[in-house]
Formats: C-alpha cells, structure tokens, sequence
C-alpha cells in the first residue's frame, strides 16, 4: 500500500489544506465539481484531490496575471510516455516488501 492514494477519506483534508492556504471552496452542484478561489483566481475539479493538485501547479507556476496557457511548462512530453514498471525502491509504508 503506498503512503497516500487519492481516496474519499483524503478528501476533507485537500479541502482543509485549500482554506489553510486562503481559498474560498464550494461544491458546485449543477458541474458537479469542486471549486476554489482566492484573488480571483478560480479553479474546478471534479475531485478534492485534484482541485489541490490544480492549486499546486498555480502555486509552482507563480503566475503575476493571467494569460492563456499560463500553466504550461515547457519540456518532454512525458504524459502518456511513462515507464510502465516502478523504480526499485523502499515505501515508507512497508508497502513494496519487495524492493531492497
């Protein structure tokens, strides 16, 4: 078992992090969706977890206003090119008895 895995019992706590951080969250039942946002700058996912993962690439970007694509990061394209077999390595966990 990995140390953390997207889950409904991790959900208040990617919404208490988003608060801690000073965003607005609702439940935006007509997209069903959950939403945040903090000095206009507003985000949606259709999970928690997502809407923090969302926040995260807002706060690695550090955007000073809004353009299109402003999330982009230049580099290779790794999305969909993923190696499909894990690196050897020892989870905190225990969950990868396996591995040295």
């Amino acid at each position: 078992m990995p140390a953390l895995t997207e889950y409904s019992n991790v959900y208040n706590t990617a919404l208490l992090v988003l608060q801690a951080k000073g965003f607005r969250t609702w439940y935006d039942e007509g997209q069903q969706a959950y939403c945040c946002e903090r000095g206009g700058w507003d985000f949606i996912s259709p999970s928690p977890c997502g809407l923090l993962g969302l926040v995260a690439i807002f706060e690695w970007t550090a955007p000073e206003e809004f353009r299109a694509y402003w999330w982009r990061q230049d580099g290779p394209q790794v999305y969909g090119n993923l190696t499909r077999e894990a690196p050897k390595y020892r989870s905190v966990s225990g969950g990868r008895p396996n591995d040295p």
